[in-house]
């Protein structure tokens, strides 16, 4: 799979909650080479590291990427500061992504700012998908309308009960799971989440693919900065989140703790 280096235009821009926003750029040749749970890495001036973010839509009729962000520090502060007009310095798309059956039902678990890489999914799949999104409380809720637009069905949970399931998003995983209709499991979130969600999944007889953050350097697999331990065919051994991932096959992953 081909990726790109350029500047890409921004051509929207919206505030989504506190200190998350969204950006659409238009990049049509990344937009035709783009997979679900993919990412880019955008250079930002000023910083010499790239800061990798997932991508949240692509639309290769329009040739556009959406990126949704978290500020979670000084580069992604000045990200945050981009507007309509100015351009992106976006090196992708990299990485591999979920791998969905088609024809199939399945289920997307989202956490926080983990929630973004699954809205491609969602879009692609409607009326088989069905969307479990999980946030501390109401301010934190982001993308809401999008997965009701797009999917089947689609269930909150915040930590605080203040919309939604009061608790954890495998409440309600686990409910639709023993409905025997559903052929995969999509989620990206915390760690904590996740393993709870692989163990919901395994406990049900039903896959599920994890994609993994972790803070990388070049995003393209030559520093290594990004390695976690992984587990195929009983043996142990480091892949690369940003080239072997950010998705991984949920048994393939061996959490540290």
């Amino acid at each position: 799979m081909s990726y790109f280096c350029g500047k890409y235009p921004i051509i929207e821009r919206k505030t989504l909650a506190k200190g998350i926003y969204s950006m659409l750029a238009d990049a049509p040749e990344l937009a035709d080479e783009a997979q679900p749970g993919q990412f880019a890495n955008i250079g930002v001036a000023g910083f010499t590291l790239r800061r990798p973010i997932s991508l949240c839509e692509i639309d290769k009729e329009n040739g556009t990427l959406r990126f949704v962000f978290e500020v979670r520090g000084k580069g992604t502060a000045e990200l945050s500061r981009y507007v309509e007009g100015e351009s992106l310095d976006i090196l992708g798309p990299l990485g591999n992504g979920f791998r969905i059956p088609e024809g199939k039902k399945i289920i997307v678990v989202g956490g926080g700012i983990g929630t973004p890489p699954l809205l491609e999914i969602a879009r692609r799949t409607t009326s088989l998908c069905t969307a479990i999104l999980g946030f501390r409380d109401y301010s934190r809720i982001i993308l809401k309308d999008e997965f009701e637009e797009y999917c089947a069905k689609t269930i909150l949970c915040t930590d605080d009960g203040s919309v939604g399931v009061h608790g954890m998003v495998t409440t309600p995983l686990a409910e639709e799971l023993k409905t025997g209709e559903y052929a995969l499991v999509c989620a990206c979130g915390p760690e904590p989440m996740l393993k709870a969600v692989i163990k919901t999944c395994e406990e049900n007889g039903v896959p599920c693919q994890v994609s993994l953050e972790q803070r990388m350097g070049c995003g393209v697999g030559a520093c290594v900065v990004c390695s976690c331990m992984t587990v195929r065919n009983g043996q142990e051994f480091y892949s690369r989140v940003c080239k072997d991932g950010p998705v991984f096959n949920a048994e393939e992953v061996k959490f540290g703790g």
